[in-house]
């Protein structure tokens, strides 16, 4: 592509004034290019499909296909196609989710053109571009999932309640009404997960990061 090639483009929201107002402000860019709008995922998917565009600006909350499993799609029968999350939701879930689909960049509707011209531009170029509440959202999943117990199954969770009582492997077995071989596995996944070597470690980080109820 030459500098005088503009961006193709393709716009994805399911809904009819948002696609609207992104065609209006793509033709007053000499360097950006319309190809194609759609109103949902699987629309998307076809399109993409068809004309082939260099970026896609994709609303993630969508009727019959979402953004991330459409992006997934996108990318996985069109690589060479960049695409940028376009929403009104900053959940940190959702932005983990569009990212882990191969999104390059998450924007909030509320971006001015200037800046999503140059995130539309920014993307074509392998140029990832986020907004400072995705930001925030990619890093407060970061500590969730680094918290210690973040991990525990609801039953491992039952027995970490048990030790903290103080009950050994044979009584939290009655207590739950399983063998002792299975809650003393119980026991050796919990110090796994919770990084300790033993009993003591589990409580004290059981405690400290407020894992069991009083």
């Amino acid at each position: 592509m030459t500098d005088s090639t503009p961006i193709r483009v393709v716009i994805v929201d399911d809904h009819d004034m948002v696609r609207k107002g992104l065609a209006a402000f793509l033709k007053v860019k000499p360097d950006l290019e319309l190809v194609g709008e759609a109103r949902d995922g699987e629309e998307a998917v076809r399109l993409c499909r068809a004309v082939r565009p260099d970026v896609v600006l994709m609303d993630v909350l969508m009727p019959r296909m979402g953004g991330a499993e459409a992006t997934r799609a996108v990318r996985e029968s069109c690589p060479g196609v960049q695409v940028i999350a376009l929403t009104s939701f900053q959940e940190h879930e959702l932005v983990r989710e569009i990212f882990g689909a191969g999104a390059i960049s998450y924007l909030l509707k509320s971006v001015t053109v200037d800046e999503l011209a140059e995130a539309i531009r920014a993307a074509r170029a392998g140029r990832a571009t986020l907004a400072p509440e995705a930001v925030q959202a990619l890093i407060q999943a970061t500590s969730e999932e680094r918290k210690p117990g973040a991990d525990l199954t609801p039953r491992e969770r039952e027995v970490l309640t048990l030790v903290v009582e103080g009950l050994n492997n044979r009584e939290i077995g009655e207590r739950l009404t399983v063998s002792r071989s299975t809650a003393k596995a119980h026991v050796s996944n919990i110090l796994s997960k919770l990084g300790v070597s033993n009993r003591a470690g589990a409580i004290a980080v059981a405690i400290r990061h407020g894992l069991v109820t009083e």
